[in-house]
């Protein structure tokens, strides 16, 4: 590829395991030149025994190999649709596509070990086009966490000259990245700081719709202190980066923290929930980044929770803005980022940070399956 032009769909499944999400993007120059422009985004959501099988597996950390095998070709089947939907809806044939990047479905991730299950080979039948997809993989031979690997989107559309910027994405697990102003991209700090929605989205795990929608629940709650407490002691929290982590992780230091004689309501655990969230990201800006931020900008599915960005915004002490602003719509930025991504493989360019995952050295990610 001579990093002309390019069509992409990025294509997202995060922890949450609610669906894909799709960015249908054109793709100009290579490397750190490259700029994008969204021309469509498109969620489809999983079906609902898909989802809860996902969440079954990542919490037991086992399956019948039948079981997993299927999981992957629904799984598969629901990104090339997905896909297949969006360049329906922005009036483009499936030959117009140059490559679908795919980040495929997270089952499993304790570096070095990772799985995002997925069959590319399916996806590119179906869609009819080159699929890049296994991200993480590449970073973990070079001895890097696999994660996270949205710092070259974050550098590539948020860097500013003059201001200190913290990346703030809220997936199931919140990551951070800051760019200092005017810095390269070798300068990056990016790291997982803990749960955003993985935990408020196992507590309401058996609710109609399974969400603490807008986190109104959580608004109406009292944070349970001492199960804070216990939660924030764990060691993940005061380890230095570069560090990743995982939803199950996440949701088990909570569950074991509650573990008491003393029944909690629902509104107190999600609002507990947020209070690790805000305070993982706050601590994690106050001891592990270079200096003060001058501008926060978040993303995901986080920011629709209002009680989780109120309490972010109380503990950093400043307005929280949103990609939204930036003209960059907050559910479809994973998806953008993994578009460049892909762009940079099908180049043959790193798309890693080190400084960010702790790799000995930036590599080129993914695999690509050619077009059928």
């Amino acid at each position: 590829m001579d990093g002309k032009s390019r069509l992409i769909a990025g294509a997202m499944s995060g922890t949450s395991a609610d669906g894909v999400d799709v960015a249908l993007v054109r793709v100009e120059g290579r490397g750190l030149q490259m700029s994008v422009c969204l021309l469509h985004e498109h969620h489809r959501a999983y079906p609902a025994q898909l989802r809860e099988s996902i969440g079954k597996i990542r919490r037991d950390g086992a399956a019948p190999l039948a079981v997993l095998a299927e999981m992957g070709r629904e799984i598969s089947l629901c990104h090339a649709a997905a896909v297949n939907e969006a360049l329906l809806a922005a009036n483009f044939g499936a030959g117009a596509l140059d490559a679908v990047a795919a980040h495929g479905q997270t089952i499993f991730h304790e570096p070095p070990n990772t799985i995002q299950w997925l069959d590319p080979s399916l996806v590119a039948a179906e869609v009819g086009a080159v699929v890049v997809s296994d991200f993480r993989r590449a970073d973990c031979a070079a001895g890097g966490q696999g994660a996270p690997l949205v710092p070259l989107a974050d550098y590539l559309l948020f860097r500013d000259d003059k201001k200190n910027r913290l990346m703030l994405n809220l997936g199931g697990i919140a990551n951070v990245t800051f760019l200092r102003a005017g810095g390269t991209i070798e300068e990056t700090i990016a790291f997982d700081t803990g749960p955003a929605n993985c935990v408020s989205d196992f507590l309401c795990r058996d609710l109609d719709p399974p969400i603490d929608l807008n986190g109104e629940q959580a608004g109406e709650g009292r944070s349970i202190e001492e199960m804070v407490k216990r939660v924030l002691a764990a060691e993940y929290f005061s380890k230095p980066p570069p560090k990743s982590t995982d939803g199950p992780g996440m949701i088990e230091l909570f569950v074991t923290a509650g573990e008491s004689n003393t029944r909690h309501r629902l509104e107190d655990l999600l609002r507990s929930a947020c209070e690790v969230g805000a305070e993982a990201v706050a601590r994690a800006a106050r001891e592990f980044l270079p200096g003060p931020a001058d501008e926060v900008i978040a993303s995901g599915g986080g920011t629709k929770n209002l009680t989780l960005m109120r309490l972010l915004a109380e503990r950093l002490g400043m307005e929280i803005r949103t990609v939204d602003e930036f003209g960059i719509p907050s559910s479809a930025k994973e998806a953008i980022a993994f578009a460049l991504l892909g762009a940079a493989t099908l180049d043959g360019l790193p798309g890693n940070v080190p400084s960010a995952t702790g790799a000995r050295r930036g590599v080129v990610l993914g695999s690509i399956t050619p077009k059928p």
